[in-house]
Parts: structure tokens; sequence; C-alpha cells
């Protein structure tokens, strides 16, 4: 890491050791864009002076809304090179959602995508209102150019824009920043309630990204297809700033498309390739997956409360990854534990790994007391990797971290007597059945060992006798339409307690998942209420 622990100045240590590395190879845009290590270095360099001359000051946040493309990479390292906070926004927010956050971020400049996809962000964040904070938009053509409009500065504009603006100006910014500087500010996903910004300095975003890179193996010539999406910490930290580290190559996706995927890992030799479990399933279950040549992957990285662990050795097997990890991360914390290389696919499949350098892990009872090795606890995590705080929100600060330092996650985990986390569940989504807990993912990873199952989730329901019971919602795999109710009744029966084993069964043609993958159980939760009443 560069003495001064900043990202731009990892990224001026990436031109000085890799200059004529590709760093982004973006075919999606612009018919096509290839920058090597020294051109993305100008690029960013354009763009952190466009922004010091619209009026953005040091210290101020420069939101983002757009998928994953070069142009995002361009426009954080910008705003970072500025002497900016950036505020990531998930694609999948609605303009009201969107807006909430620039309100709260204050946000002085936006980046936002032109159309894409069918939706108009700009026109859904002026339906929801105004954004007086905002001094500088612009606009980023993912599907080709837009019609100008007052007030909003296109991408091909940039280089004119920041015209009166020298690199000087950049080198001052940059010179003033700190280790310490907060560097970014990620909203929690608000699965479980109004999102929350968890607040990262730059020694922080870099160190976590870092930590990621060496336990995985992440090394110069690598080529990582970034299908994560950039607002998230998996995208931006384990992804972007990974890979500027370590002078690997970005092909970034702005969004998950099976074949294109395939053309990219071919064409591109992609060798890293992390995601969530649902791609590999879809990727391995491909019926045109033997057209193309995937001998290049190398290294994924993947987590879940449940990844069977015949997932596990088909990845390795069948699409000729050498490298198949586990983690553990949330928001606040991003990398918490790690899977490593050595480790068997049962290991990999049943666990989250172990604490990655310099970060502690407890799990706790109710009463805040270590539970034994094996026995469900909270899940405590103290380290650098923990977030700084929550943005303009010190009573949730000091609900999450305890004067002692302990960041309290609310995931419930078991560590064995290797030191190795598996994750059980989310606090909220422990339901208590006949005086039992139940926890979901427990029945979800015995779920996924029945043939015919793609990928289930489980939820408690009101029952007038022993107050909830479990309800599953199942997604078949391909070419399984026969599998019943019964099947999948008489297959929990045989693998888990009776208080355990779901009550009613529900096929599904998909499950609601946010923009990282994860499965929205409050969609599911207001679905049955819905359906009672």
């Amino acid at each position: 890491m560069p003495a001064s622990g900043t990202i731009p100045a990892a990224l001026a240590d990436a031109v000085r050791r890799f200059p004529d590395t590709e760093a982004v190879v973006d075919g999606q845009v612009d018919g096509g864009v290839r920058l090597t290590y020294t051109e993305l270095h100008q690029r960013v360099h354009d763009c952190a002076r466009l922004f010091i001359a619209e009026g953005v000051r040091a210290g101020e946040r420069v939101a983002i809304w757009s998928p994953n493309s070069y142009h995002w990479v361009v426009a954080a390292l910008g705003a970072l090179s500025a002497g900016a906070t950036l505020v990531p926004i998930n694609t999948r927010f609605t303009g009201h959602e969107a807006l909430d956050i620039v309100h709260r971020a204050q946000a002085s400049a936006l980046v936002i995508a032109g159309p894409f996809l069918g939706t108009d962000r700009l026109a859904e964040l002026r339906k929801a209102g105004d954004a007086p904070s905002l001094r500088c938009v612009l606009r980023v053509p993912i599907e080709g150019e837009s019609e100008p409009e007052p007030g909003v500065i296109e991408w091909r504009d940039i280089a004119e824009r920041a015209s009166a603006v020298t690199d000087d100006a950049v080198a001052d910014r940059t010179a003033d920043l700190d280790a310490d500087t907060i560097s970014d500010i990620l909203f929690t996903s608000g699965t479980t309630g109004r999102s929350k910004g968890a607040m990262s300095a730059h020694t922080q975003s870099l160190g976590v990204a870092a930590t990621w890179a060496d336990i995985g193996g992440l090394r110069h010539g690598d080529r990582y297809l970034v299908i994560n999406p950039f607002f998230h910490s998996f995208g931006y930290k384990a992804g972007i700033l990974a890979a500027i580290q370590r002078g690997a190559t970005i092909v970034p996706q702005a969004a998950f498309d099976v074949e294109a995927a395939f053309r990219l890992i071919e064409t591109e030799r992609i060798t890293v390739l992390p995601g969530a479990p649902t791609i590999y399933q879809v990727m391995l279950d491909h019926s045109r997956r033997g057209e193309f040549d995937l001998s290049s992957l190398r290294l994924a990285v993947t987590g879940a409360a449940t990844v069977p662990v015949v997932l596990v050795e088909r990845m390795r097997s069948e699409l000729d990854f050498d490298t198949v990890l586990t983690a553990y991360g949330l928001t606040e914390a991003v990398v918490a534990t790690m899977c490593r290389a050595e480790d068997d696919p049962e290991t990999v499949a049943t666990t989250c790994g172990r604490p990655v350098p310099d970060m502690e892990l407890r799990t706790v009872a109710d009463d805040g007391t270590d539970v034994a090795p094996g026995e469900p606890g909270e899940v405590l995590l103290r380290g650098p990797n923990v977030m700084r705080g929550y943005l303009d929100d010190p009573a949730a600060t000091a609900e999450a971290i305890d004067a002692d330092g302990w960041l309290h996650t609310g995931d419930v985990g078991v560590v064995n007597e290797r030191g190795y986390l598996t994750i059980t569940d989310r606090i909220k989504d422990m339901y208590v059945s006949g005086g039992f807990n139940v926890y979901p993912a427990e029945v979800e990873q015995a779920l996924a060992r029945l043939d015919g199952v793609a990928e289930s989730a489980v939820i408690g329901v009101a029952d007038e006798r022993l107050g909830e019971v479990g309800k599953a919602y199942v997604l078949r795999r391909d070419g399984h339409s026969g599998l019943s109710e019964s099947d999948v009744l008489a297959h929990c029966k045989e693998r888990l307690a009776n208080y355990k084993v779901p009550r009613a069964v529900e096929f599904v043609d998909e499950l609601p998942r946010n923009a990282t993958g994860k499965v929205l159980k409050w969609v599911l939760w207001d679905q049955q209420r819905k359906e009672m009443s």
C-alpha cells in the first residue's frame, strides 16, 4: 500500500508499477474502451478537474447512480482525486430512494446513467423532487448519447469543461488527503429498515481490498470480470480497489447475462470471477455452456448462508476454477472472514472461513456472554475493517458498535473448533416454533441437498398451535418440474428435527432479490401477510 494510504496514491502507484497493463476493458459502451493504467490515470485526472471546475470542494460528497461500466471507475476515482467523498447509490433504487440518499449525503455532484434498460434515472429523480445541493450533474451514456439538457454535463464534454483547472489543482487536493479521511459512504441495502450510510476511511477501504486480494491470490495479469455491482463493497472494494492494488484488469458487466458472460470469459481470457452462488448455478445449468472456452477461469469467491457442497465441486470440475472460496462480510465491515485456498469443498460450502488478519471474532448469547464452540450466537467483530460509524446517526452507531469497539452484526453464527465461522441466519430471520428457535438457513441448507432444488427461501409464518411454522419457497432446477411438495417435506423429515420441517411449500419461478443477489425475505413476509388477511 502507498505510504500515504489514500486511494489516489494507490492509483498513482499502480501507474508507476503497471503503466502499460490494461486497467479497464469495457466492450459494452462507446464502441469498446480499453484503458491502460496510464490512460486510466489521465481520464481520472480529467474527471477530477471537472468536479473542481464545477465547484466541488474537498470533503464534499459525489454520488454515483449508474451501473457497472468504465465510466463508474473513472468517476469514482475522479471524485476521490478531487478530495471528495464517494457515495454510491444502489441501481435498484427508485427515484425517491435515490433522492433520499442525495439529500442525506448532501451531495454536491451526481454522476447518473442516461437511459438504461428502459429506465431514465434522471427523469425519475426529477419526478421525485428537487436536489438543491447539486452543483454538478454528469450524465453517463450507457446506451448511447442523450439529447443535451440545461444543467446536465454530458460525459463527452468532460475535457472541455475541465480545461479551466490544471493538474496541479488535482495534485493539491490529493496532497491534502489523509489516510484517515473518509473516502466513501456506502448505504446498507435497507432490507430490514431504512438504509444507513456506513463511513470508511481511505486506509480502511484500501486495507480491506488488499486483504481480500492477498487471501484470494489476486495478482498482476489477472483479468477480473466484475459482475458484482460497483455500488456494493463487493464490486467497489473487492473489485476496483483490489484490482488497482494488484495491477489486474477490470472487465465490468452492467447487468448479468450468462451468454454475454461466457463470451467475455472466452474472448478476454477472464481469470477471476466472484459472485453470488446463483450466478455459478445459472452458468452450470446453461445449455450452451459447452460451446464456450472457459478454461482461463482461476479464482471464484462467493458467499451466502447456503452454498451446496455439490456447487463448489461442480465449479471446480465443470467451470475449471482452480480456487473456490467463500467469505463473510457486511457493509459495515466488508470482509470479516474468508476461506483459504487449501480448504476442502466441505469447508468452503459449509463455512465462511476464518477471520482475516487483524479481525477479531466473537459469538455471544443474548446477555453478551461468549458461547461455546459449536453453539449459535450473535456474531461480533472488531478490527480495522469496521466502519467509522453511520452518517449523521450517532444513536445507530452507538447501537451497532459498543464501547469496546465490537460491531454487533445482527447475524447468528457458529464457530467450530478450528475457528471457522458458519452463518446460520439473521437474528431477525429466526422464528420460534413450539418454543424452539428455528434458523431458516439451516433448513435452506438441507433443501439445497435435494436433487431438483435450485434455491429456496424459508420464512416463519403464523400458526395458532405452534406460534410460527416454516414455509419454504422453492425454485426448481430446469428439468425437475415433477418435484412435489411431498418430495420436499419427505426430504426435510429425513434430515431435520420435526420442529424445523416446513409445514408448507410453494414453488416459484423466481425469488425476490436485491441488486447483490440477496433474497428479500421481507417481500415474502409481506406477500404471506396479504394472503392471510
